[in-house]
């Protein structure tokens, strides 16, 4: 699958980087100074979390990866793993400075990209900061019913071009539990689950559970 950004001719050759399948991108907690654009293939991010790999996300081309480094200018916060035969643009402040002067129009909608991207991390954060697993995966649902721009007051069942595979990587949990708690949704008549999707008959009924756990997570005043 390409990347739905069109570069123009001599792109790669004064930004590009390949990387063969299962190489390593970079490693969590080294520094960084560079933020990837991936074009071709797809790639992990993983995270080591009480001395357990967890999946974090696994990207397609047109997305970013990286730039938190370059933002906050700390060591990187997680490894990135190419699945298969990569692709990316490498960039760092000083070239994109460069590519803003020089192609506006596709700085524009690297940054639209970027912005996106920063959004989608924080709020896949507020997902891990939950203790109980049946709420993450609960609050991955209302996360991704919140980038529909649904109103989760109103709206019941709602259907999701997701697998319990990629349920799993939003919430950074083993896949066998994931399935467990999935499957447990499912004999409760909240959600059916088929090979592309997964339906929601209550989203409300998710975001009023993630809602009261997040409240309850706050210090009393």
């Amino acid at each position: 699958m390409a990347s739905p950004v069109d570069f123009g001719p001599g792109f790669f050759e004064k930004f590009g980087k390949a990387y063969r399948k299962d190489e390593i991108i970079f490693c969590e907690f080294e520094p960084g100074n560079t933020f990837y654009f991936l074009l071709e293939g797809r790639v992990k991010i993983t995270k080591i979390s009480s001395e357990t790999e967890k999946t974090l996300d696994v990207l397609q081309p047109g997305e970013i990866f990286g730039e938190m480094a370059i933002l906050e200018e700390a060591p990187r916060s997680a490894t990135t793993v190419a699945l298969d035969d990569v692709k990316v643009l490498e960039f760092n402040k000083a070239n994109f400075e460069s590519l803003m002067t020089a192609k506006p129009e596709l700085a524009i909608k690297l940054l639209k990209i970027f912005a996106r991207r920063i959004y989608d991390q924080k709020r896949r954060l507020m997902i891990l900061t939950l203790a109980e697993p049946e709420i993450k995966i609960a609050d991955v649902f209302v996360m991704l019913a919140e980038n529909m721009n649904l109103n989760l007051s109103e709206t019941k069942d709602v259907e999701f071009k997701i697998t319990p595979e990629e349920v799993a990587n939003w919430c950074g949990m083993d896949k066998i539990r994931s399935n467990q708690i999935l499957a447990h949704y499912a004999k409760q008549n909240r959600l059916v689950i088929s090979p592309e999707k997964i339906v929601v008959n209550n989203i409300n009924d998710f975001y009023r559970l993630v809602n009261t756990k997040r409240r309850s997570m706050m210090p009393a005043k």
